[in-house]
């Protein structure tokens, strides 16, 4: 998942702050109904692996929510994984709708989920949607890339 405007990318921060993760009773920022405890914090920790793309995607999102870029470059294919990623402190996200999936179920090695992840930057309200492709590397849900539709489309 990348970070922009409804039109652009942001610029990558030079300086990252990571956010205080949620506490453990906390609704987990994924969306689902569970507490962060129970959701995507086991999957941050490593104490779990996600099971489905969808539960890769939603954690990954997570990840962005709470400032953890470990998770983030853990859960990405080493063949597009940056060496560093720094997180804009100034990225507050505020909601995920995922809007639609293509296999990445426990009978898949790869998958889709197409999303559209809501964030204010400097107070700004913005929105990024993405088609993420997500493959298993030594039997886990790995992040490979994604492409914005609305940019395919002008828009």
């Amino acid at each position: 998942m990348a970070r922009r405007t409804a039109r652009r990318r942001p610029a990558p921060s030079t300086a990252a702050t990571p956010a205080a993760p949620p506490g453990a009773e906390a609704p987990c920022p994924c969306g689902l109904p569970a507490a962060y405890g129970d959701c995507c914090r086991p999957l941050h920790t490593g104490e779990a692996a996600a099971p489905t793309a969808e539960r890769l995607m939603r954690s990954r999102y997570s990840a962005f929510a709470v400032g953890d870029a470990g998770h983030l470059l853990r859960t990405w294919a080493p063949a597009t994984r940056p060496a560093t990623l720094e997180l804009d402190p100034a990225m507050r996200w505020t909601g995920l709708e995922i809007t639609g999936t293509t296999d990445g179920t426990l009978f898949h090695s790869t998958g889709t989920v197409t999303f559209t992840a809501r964030y204010t930057q400097h107070g700004q309200p913005g929105a990024l949607s993405e088609h993420s492709r997500f493959e298993k590397a030594d039997g886990r849900w790995v992040y490979l890339d994604g492409t914005f539709p609305d940019e395919a489309s002008g828009g």
